[in-house]
């Protein structure tokens, strides 16, 4: 009777085992598959003019008159400074009558010429006399090109008393006022005008990563979107998206060696003057297209002790396997995987804190929202 007894508690209590064994943890997953994706990367970087002319007088004088205001937009050619004409107005009639006297003498030169022409014929003057002659006439005609050539020179420092505009652009502030004495070419300019429609924006990208796209793009393992210059978006400091996209316009051929960055340049319309000079920005250049990326969201992916990517997968028959990934970028929310999945695998992202490599799990799509349930149901277990 005993024996009977225990065989029937031991039955019992197995029974009561198996009904009380947890169903394997649901977990969720998201099927990993091939994408296009575009890959960008983000600089810090500077605005610079697209043109810079520092004004500067070319003619020595008093200023008289100032013709623009400050901060505004001028036109090339466009009356900038006005410095008192009267002296080079004086050199220019100086030099009209010097021309017209040399114009007499050549007349004259060249008259007698003629006559000593028909005379030395007729042996009335000597050869002397009209080699004589005809090296006056020459000279007198060299004489009137040095008297034209005066003039001319003298009419340009005239018309260089209106100091213009050599570009177009937005001036800066006036850096001497009327009744200053300035002298020509002088190292001091008399203001900056920076030409901003459109405008550059310099970023540095290191060696290694511009080396790298190179070769992507060279191997077709990346393509380029557009047209073959590379498109660049604008962040400005306040943290708005700038509305106009540029172009990289611009390789610097060399490597700053301290830093080891190549300068970047891209070119960007500014109709409405919004960027000036020296901003700081945040410019992402678009690197060109991969057809066949991986793209998991970023949670799915956690770091081992050493810093190495983990992804977890269900295999075959619901079990965890372990995977070493390599992450190569962020893209939004998601991880850009470069090795490590594949297409197909089924990808845990929830349910982290229920599984280790090796158990047998129940998987559901990330978009069923059942975990809440499992947790719920887990809850309810542990009552």
């Amino acid at each position: 009777m005993p024996v009977f007894a225990a065989a029937a508690l031991s039955a019992c209590g197995e029974s009561e085992q198996a009904r009380g064994a947890p169903p394997p943890p649901e977990v969720a997953v998201v099927t990993v598959k091939v994408q296009p994706a575009d890959l960008s990367v983000t600089l810090p970087g500077r605005t610079t003019a697209y043109r810079v002319a520092e004004v500067r007088p070319q003619v020595s004088g008093i200023i008289l008159e100032r013709k623009f205001e400050e901060g505004a937009s001028v036109a090339a050619g466009q009356p900038l400074y006005f410095i008192d004409p009267a002296p080079y107005q004086a050199a220019v009639d100086s030099a009209a009558a010097t021309l017209d006297k040399a114009v007499a003498m050549a007349a004259a030169a060249k008259n007698r010429e003629e006559r000593f022409a028909n005379l030395v014929e007729m042996k009335g003057v000597s050869q002397q006399d009209y080699d004589d002659a005809t090296a006056a006439a020459k000279q007198a005609k060299a004489d009137v090109a040095l008297a034209r050539a005066a003039l001319d020179r003298a009419k340009i420092d005239l018309e260089r008393t209106t100091i213009k505009a050599p570009i177009d652009g937005r001036i800066g502030r006036t850096l001497v006022t009327r009744g200053a004495l300035v002298n020509a070419n002088q190292e001091q300019a008399l203001a900056v005008i920076n030409g901003l429609d459109p405008i550059y924006v310099d970023v540095a990208q290191s060696s290694s990563e511009l080396l790298r796209l190179k070769r992507k793009m060279a191997s077709g393992e990346l393509e380029t979107t557009g047209d073959s210059q590379l498109q660049v978006n604008l962040t400005l400091e306040d943290g708005g998206a700038y509305s106009q996209t540029g172009k990289l316009a611009l390789t610097e051929v060399n490597v700053e060696p301290q830093t080891g960055a190549v300068t970047l340049r891209a070119v960007f319309p500014n109709p409405d003057g919004l960027l000036l000079p020296g901003m700081f920005v945040r410019a992402e250049i678009v690197e060109g297209r991969r057809n066949d990326a991986i793209l998991v969201p970023q949670q799915a992916i956690t770091r081992n002790p050493l810093g190495a990517g983990v992804a977890y997968v269900v295999a075959e028959g619901n079990v965890i396997e372990e995977r070493s990934v390599d992450v190569e970028r962020a893209l939004g929310d998601k991880w850009l995987i470069s090795s490590g999945l594949s297409p197909g695998d089924r990808l845990v992202v929830e349910g982290f804190q229920r599984i280790r490599p090796s158990i047998q799990v129940t998987p559901v799509p990330l978009d069923a929202g059942v975990l809440n349930t499992a947790a719920a149901s887990s809850s309810s277990g542990m009552k």
